[in-house]
């Protein structure tokens, strides 16, 4: 008879623990508390629009989610517009753009090519991406990304415009205090690997669409049960399994966010070392400003942007979702993360702000005036990706319970990528 395993969160993670349950032949109970698949990366609705509670962009490295989502049947070619690695600012700003050719020839004659950086700013890059290599992408110590940077003598022109914006899109946390090892692990696994591993995938479609929606469907035809709207409020621990709010398990994956995984686990006597790092874990936000007007067309899909906090200037990338999807026209994202001092702003304030910065990057006037602005702050986006972080491991004291999510263990930050892998590590264990 085939195990039966609650998976309590249907974001990511618990999908693709789910996905890999159901492979292994497990009975598998989907338990979801909102109406919508995702967690953190799923899809919302506004003012009769579909949106997104964030922007997301994943890289060819991301080999886990890509092949779970083929798995299930997500057609990438579709679902995801597949660009070169490159960091381009609006025009007039730094354009540094890989060709596609194989690695790691592309990252040279992309930096060659690239505009908008001195000699001084070239020669680092290729000094701190070469020195990289010969370290193995790895650090004994962990540090932070700031001070990786400074032992490598980066450029101050070239931190601003190269390595702060990818700290911060890929750890969500400011350079000062972001671990270098995990900022590595990164840069290991796209710049330092083949060419495609480079390479940014921007979603077409929603996020909950690209991944959840599919997996689901996947899941229901294979005899699989979900249950949204089901929040689960105790776990208790039975001779023989478990009981989730009075109905029997033999075994638990739980997928919950860190905070709500703390609180199903506090009462369990056993749990006390689990509970103690995640009530550890500190969070950045993330927030996206969402801009729809009459007819706007950027030169690209997506742009880096220059963030001066100080001067009012809060965006950091910015996406033209028209050419990603034609029936959102006109519509922009802007992303600003690791957002706390932006987030406190009133919503109409940092919208306009954003706008306003726009206009300037874009030199078009009208960039200023959007017809309707959306501004999506996810307050817990992901936890602070700190040097030295001692991050919750899958596996835990209690036999048959294992944890999910892109905040356990692992080489990677809180990513998509994290998120598939953890769900997938969390059902190996409960063979």
């Amino acid at each position: 008879m085939a195990s039966r395993v609650a998976v309590v969160g249907g974001g990511w993670a618990g999908c693709a623990a789910a996905v890999e349950l159901v492979r292994r032949g497990a009975d598998v109970t989907l338990f979801e508390a909102s109406r919508t698949l995702g967690g953190r990366a799923r899809r919302i609705e506004a003012a009769g629009r579909t949106l997104d509670n964030g922007q997301h962009i994943l890289l060819g490295a991301y080999a886990a989610s890509l092949k779970l989502m083929r798995t299930v049947g997500v057609d990438l070619a579709r679902a995801v517009l597949a660009l070169p690695l490159q960091m381009r600012y609006p025009p007039g700003g730094m354009d540094f753009v890989a060709p596609r050719l194989p690695a790691p020839l592309h990252l040279a004659i992309a930096l060659l090519r690239a505009t908008g950086l001195g000699r001084d700013d070239k020669l680092a890059m290729a000094r701190f991406s070469t020195t990289a290599r010969w370290m193995g992408w790895q650090l004994d110590n962990d540090c932070t990304v700031a001070e990786l940077l400074e032992r490598f003598d980066q450029t101050p022109r070239l931190v601003k415009l190269m390595w702060r914006p990818l700290c911060l899109a890929a750890l969500n946390t400011p350079p000062e205090s972001a671990s270098a090892k995990v900022f590595l692990a990164v840069l290991r696994d796209s710049l330092g690997a083949r060419r495609k591993a480079s390479d940014m995938l921007v979603p077409r479609h929603d996020l909950s669409a690209l991944f959840p929606d599919t997996a689901a469907r996947w899941l229901a035809e294979r005899g699989a049960t979900i249950r949204l709207g089901a929040k689960i409020s105790e776990v208790v621990a039975q001779a023989d399994g478990w009981l989730l709010d009075g109905t029997p398990f033999d075994k638990v994956v739980l997928a919950t966010p860190p905070v709500a995984t703390a609180a199903l686990l506090a009462p369990l006597p056993d749990a006390a070392p689990v509970v103690a790092q995640l009530s550890a874990l500190t969070y950045e936000p993330i927030t996206t400003c969402y801009l729809q007007y009459e007819a706007i067309t950027l030169p690209g899909p997506f742009f880096a942007l220059e963030d001066e906090p100080d001067n009012g200037q809060w965006g950091q990338f910015v996406f033209d979702r028209g050419q990603l999807d034609p029936a959102q026209a006109g519509l922009l994202a802007v992303i600003v993360s690791a957002s706390g001092a932006a987030s406190a702003l009133p919503q109409p304030e940092l919208a306009q702000a954003i706008a306003a910065q726009l206009a300037r990057a874009f030199h078009r006037r009208e960039l200023g005036s959007p017809a309707w602005t959306k501004v999506v702050t996810e307050k817990r986006a992901t936890f602070a990706c700190t040097a030295g972080l001692d991050r919750p491991a899958n596996g835990t004291p209690l036999a048959g319970l294992v944890l999910a999510g892109d905040y356990t263990a692992g080489d990677y930050p809180a990513t998509l990528e994290m998120a598939v892998r953890s769900g997938i590590s969390a059902a190996a264990l409960l063979r």
